[in-house]
């Protein structure tokens, strides 16, 4: 079965630190680009991070220097590690190939003292 689970999420205090996980299931992550989107309630998602197979990496502006993507190919998986966490970061977070059509379920962060 082809699909994504993400792992990592919590409750943290502003400042703090998260790594998310995203593994991969039924396929070869190091063949798709890695993506991490996030969602609040009333808005739309907004890609977060992606790492192409050839190991290029964007980021959106607001997580520029604070949050870095990367990929383990020996485990299957696409990490987010979160730093310097600001309450502006809560949201679910999951990860997504479209070019499979397919999504993980999402981990929720919470970014509160």
């Amino acid at each position: 079965q082809v699909q994504l689970v993400e792992s990592g999420g919590g409750l943290v205090q502003p400042g703090g630190s998260l790594r998310l996980s995203c593994v991969g299931s039924g396929f070869s992550y190091r063949d798709y680009p890695g993506t991490w989107y996030r969602k609040v309630p009333g808005k739309g998602p907004e890609l977060v991070a992606q790492m192409t197979s050839g190991g290029t990496t964007t980021y959106a502006d607001f997580v520029k220097g604070r949050f870095i993507i990367s990929r383990d190919n020996s485990k299957n998986t696409v990490d987010l590690q979160m730093n310097n966490l600001k309450p502006e970061d809560t949201a679910l977070y999951y990860c997504s190939i479209l070019t499979l059509g397919i999504s993980g379920r999402g981990t929720q962060v919470t970014v509160s003292s």
